[in-house]
């Protein structure tokens, strides 16, 4: 299926669209000039470790101990993610270490 001129063009400006409103909106709504307000702040704390959280929950959920590799290499990585982080402190590093390993582990080992 393929997607007309008209569609292509009304598809990219509505990312266009939803990009520049995205960007922009925090910067309307709460402007330099005013104090941010209180639960904006509060999420501001809070919401990396929650997502976070879930990602954590998302990547486990189908981990059976009793079956299959019994999550060898899903806590192997998570291991490695946790070492890479703490001994470099770099986000990026220690996601692609951990995804790297990971993969290696599933495709070669397991």
């Amino acid at each position: 299926m393929t997607m007309t001129l008209a569609e292509r063009l009304v598809t990219i400006g509505m990312v266009i669209l939803g990009t520049v409103t995205t960007r922009f909106l925090p910067f309307l709504l709460f402007p330099p000039s005013r104090p941010t307000p209180q639960y904006i702040r509060y999420l501001g704390k809070v919401l990396p470790s929650a997502a976070l959280g879930f990602l954590v929950v998302y990547c486990f959920k189908n981990v059976s101990l009793l079956t299959g590799n019994h999550g060898i290499p899903e806590l192997t990585a998570t291991a490695v993610v946790i070492a890479l982080h703490l001994w470099k402190r770099q986000m990026l590093l220690s996601i692609a270490g951990g995804t790297v390993v990971y993969m290696l582990l599933v495709q070669y080992v397991f």
